[in-house]
């Protein structure tokens, strides 16, 4: 584990959205790390793929919300 700085815009960012998300702050930025990550690795891709991509690679899937 470590430390980064960020921006305190950001992390209060971080805090709004994790609220919304039901994350703690640090899971939020982890989240928006690792969704960056596999957006820079994979340029082609839209966010619902990459996301559709991580939750095949978890064996989870998606609910669908009209159901």
């Amino acid at each position: 584990m470590g430390i980064v700085k960020i921006d305190d815009d950001l992390h209060e960012e971080a805090r709004r959205a994790s609220g919304v998300m039901c994350r703690s702050i640090n899971a939020q930025a982890e989240y928006w790390m690792t969704i960056g990550m596999l957006a820079e690795a994979n340029p082609t891709m839209a966010f619902n793929d990459i996301v559709a991509m991580q939750l095949a690679q978890a064996q989870a899937a998606p609910r669908d919300r009209a159901a």
